[in-house]
C-alpha cells in the first residue's frame, strides 16, 4: 500500500494574477501547437516556436546578496567567455549536477546560481517595454502556464500541448505578464507569451536558465541593445539551456 500522502494543491484559480484562465476555447494556441510540430525537441524552436526570422537568448542573472549578477561578470571571474551557447554549469566549472554540491559560489562575485524556470520577474519587467514596441496588440496577448508546477490543481482545466509540457492558456495584456506576483512573490510567471498578432513568441521552461524570444530582426536588435538584459543571438536549431 502506498504510504505517501497526496500533496495538497489549491483549486485552480479563474484568474492568475490579472491573467484570465481560459477554460473553454483553446483556439488562440492552435497556431503555436501546429508550429511546434516542426521543431526538434530541446532546440530554440521547440521553446520559442519555429518560423521567425531571428531569435535571442536572454540569460537569467545569478545574484550576490540578492542583487543580480550578469553571466559575463561571473565568466570574467572564472576566466571564461560567455557566448550564446554557454551553459551555466560549464561557466562556473562544475558538472551539470552542481546543485548537489555542498558549497558553490564565488565570494564577492556570486552566491546564488542563475535560476532555472520561467522568466524571472526582473528580466520580465525589462522585456515588456521592448516587446511592446514590436507588436500592434500589446493589450491583447496570450500566455501558457505549465500545468505541472504543483501549487494549483489544474487537472480539470483544459490545456494545450507544448513540447514536453501541457500548458494552461491565459489571456491578458502584455503588462499583465508579471501580475501573478500579486498572488505571492514566488508565483511562477507564464512559460509562453505571444501577442494576438503573433509578431513574436517568448518561451521559457522549468528546466532552463534562459528565456528565448523569436521575432523580427528589428526586435532581436532591440533586445541586444537593452542594457538591463544580457542577450545573445541564437539560431532556431540551437540547443537550449
Amino acid at each position: 500500500m502506498d504510504a505517501y500522502r497526496p500533496v495538497h494543491r489549491d483549486p485552480a484559480p479563474t484568474s492568475y494574477g490579472r491573467l484570465r484562465v481560459q477554460a473553454a476555447d483553446l483556439g488562440p494556441a492552435r497556431w503555436l501547437v501546429e508550429r511546434a510540430r516542426e521543431a526538434v525537441f530541446g532546440t530554440v524552436g521547440s521553446v520559442a516556436a519555429p518560423g521567425f526570422p531571428a531569435y535571442a537568448r536572454i540569460l537569467h542573472p545569478a545574484s550576490l546578496d540578492e542583487r543580480p549578477v550578469r553571466w559575463e561578470t561571473v565568466g570574467a571571474a572564472h576566466g571564461r567567455e560567455v557566448t550564446g551557447h554557454t551553459r551555466w554549469h560549464e561557466l562556473i566549472g562544475m558538472d551539470r549536477d552542481f546543485h548537489n554540491a555542498s558549497e558553490y559560489g564565488l565570494p564577492g562575485v556570486w552566491d546564488e546560481h542563475a535560476p532555472e524556470g520561467p522568466t524571472p520577474p526582473g528580466v520580465a519587467r525589462a522585456l515588456i517595454p521592448v516587446l511592446a514596441r514590436h507588436t500592434a496588440t500589446p493589450e491583447h496577448c496570450w500566455f501558457g502556464l505549465w500545468s505541472g508546477y504543483g501549487r494549483w490543481d489544474f487537472d480539470h482545466v483544459p490545456s494545450f500541448p507544448a513540447p514536453g509540457r501541457d500548458e494552461v492558456l491565459l489571456a491578458g495584456t502584455l503588462a499583465d505578464a508579471v501580475s501573478p506576483l500579486l498572488l505571492d512573490e514566488f508565483a511562477e510567471l507564464p512559460d509562453l507569451w505571444w501577442p494576438e498578432d503573433r509578431a513574436w513568441c517568448l518561451g521559457g521552461d522549468v528546466d532552463l536558465v534562459s528565456t528565448y524570444v523569436g521575432g523580427s530582426r528589428e526586435l532581436i536588435r532591440d533586445l541586444l541593445a537593452t542594457p538591463e538584459l544580457e542577450v545573445h543571438p541564437v539560431a532556431v536549431g540551437d540547443t537550449v539551456d
